[in-house]
């Protein structure tokens, strides 16, 4: 137990000591999301070393528009969380970079397209790529594009209001996960 510990602190202490300039904190915002119906997000990063960042993230739409009338509605409602790391070729918070993250995801979504809604929650590992533009030292522009895939656990039903099931169970899945312009700021 006391060398498990010892190597413990040592690997820690070593990946502290590993390019102590380019420790660094950012807080960023996908402008993207907001035009998604309106969903808030936020994601906060750590940069330990000058080559890697990791990150954690959250999205929330609590919002459901009915159309005028007030016989048809349709929603994008979830709640997601998010862990990852990123690689910075170059630099952390500066140029390309790579990323992979853990997910989690409760959601209802439907009626936009048709009256069928589907609500549940959605377990997953993401991946995804992109450019970080410095606007200035304190600020930056990222660009980017990703994957995820993993298993959800849904109900699907016959419209937003009516309850009717149509189908219910666990599916695996791989879809687009992130178009990103953010905002980042960087402390």
């Amino acid at each position: 137990m006391k060398r498990m510990l010892i190597s413990i602190f040592s690997a820690a202490a070593f990946l502290l000591a590993q390019d102590m300039d380019a420790r660094r904190f950012s807080v960023s915002t996908n402008m993207l999301g907001y035009l998604y119906l309106g969903t808030f997000n936020l994601e906060t990063s750590y940069g330990f070393s000058r080559h890697w960042s990791l990150t954690a993230g959250a999205e929330f739409n609590p919002f459901t528009f009915r159309m005028q009338g007030g016989d048809r509605q349709f929603q994008s409602r979830q709640q997601s969380y998010e862990l990852g790391a990123r690689y910075w070729p170059w630099h952390v918070y500066s140029g390309w970079w790579v990323a992979a993250k853990a997910r989690y995801r409760e959601y209802n979504h439907g009626g936009l397209f048709s009256l069928k809604t589907e609500e549940g929650d959605g377990f997953g590992i993401g991946l995804s790529a992109g450019y970080s533009y410095m606007i200035h030292p304190r600020l930056n522009l990222e660009f980017g594009l990703g994957l995820w895939s993993g298993v959800r656990k849904f109900t699907l039903y016959d419209c937003p209001s009516c309850g009717n099931t149509l189908d219910s169970g666990v599916k695996g899945f791989i879809l687009p996960d992130e178009l990103l312009l953010s905002l980042v700021y960087v402390f």
